[in-house]
C-alpha cells in the first residue's frame, strides 16, 4: 500500500525564506512556492507584485503525517513570521505578503482555529493575530527561478 501524504498551504510574507524553513522540518516531503487566494488565473510574479491579483505569496507543502503533525506545521508557521501585521512582513508591504492558513479539510481548519485562539489567549504576540483562515483554493506554482531560491543563490535569511 502506498504511503499517504497530505498537503498544507501557508502564506507568511516573502515565500523564499518560508519555503526554506519548512523544507528543513522533519516530515516535510516537498515544498513549492506559488500564489493562492486571489482572483486572477495563472498569475505571474509581476502580476502578484502589482497587488491587483488578490493572491498571496504562499508555500504548499507535502508532508508525512506519521512524521510531522499538522499542529506542528501550524506552530512552525506562527514561529516563522509576525502574524499581527496586516499585509506586511518586515520591509515587504502589500496584500501579497499577508499571513494566511489555507486549509485542505475540516481537520486542518479546526486545528488552525484552535491554535490561533490558543496563541491569542496566551497573548504570545503583543498585537492581535490577523492571519486569514480560508479554504485552500487553486494554487499556482511560481516561476521556476523562485523554487528553492536560497539553494540556487546561496542566499539565506530574508528576501531583502
Amino acid at each position: 500500500m502506498a504511503k499517504e501524504y497530505l498537503k498544507a498551504t501557508f502564506a507568511a510574507g516573502c515565500f523564499w525564506g518560508v519555503e526554506a524553513r519548512f523544507r528543513d522540518a522533519t516530515g516535510v516531503v516537498d515544498a513549492e512556492v506559488g500564489y493562492t487566494a486571489g482572483h486572477t488565473e495563472n498569475p505571474t510574479y509581476r502580476d502578484v507584485c502589482s497587488g491587483t491579483t488578490g493572491h498571496a505569496e504562499a508555500v504548499q507543502l507535502v508532508y508525512d503525517p506519521d512524521r510531522i503533525s499538522y499542529d506542528d506545521l501550524v506552530y512552525l508557521f506562527f514561529d516563522l513570521h509576525d502574524p499581527t501585521t496586516l499585509n506586511r512582513q518586515g520591509p515587504d508591504v502589500g496584500s501579497q505578503y499577508r499571513s494566511g492558513v489555507y486549509f485542505h479539510n475540516d481537520d486542518q481548519k479546526e486545528i488552525a482555529t484552535r491554535i490561533i485562539n490558543e496563541l491569542g489567549n496566551q497573548q504570545k504576540f503583543t498585537n492581535p493575530i490577523v492571519t486569514e483562515l480560508l479554504p485552500a483554493s487553486k494554487f499556482y506554482r511560481a516561476e521556476e527561478y523562485h523554487q528553492r531560491y536560497f539553494d540556487k543563490t546561496g542566499r539565506h535569511g530574508s528576501c531583502h
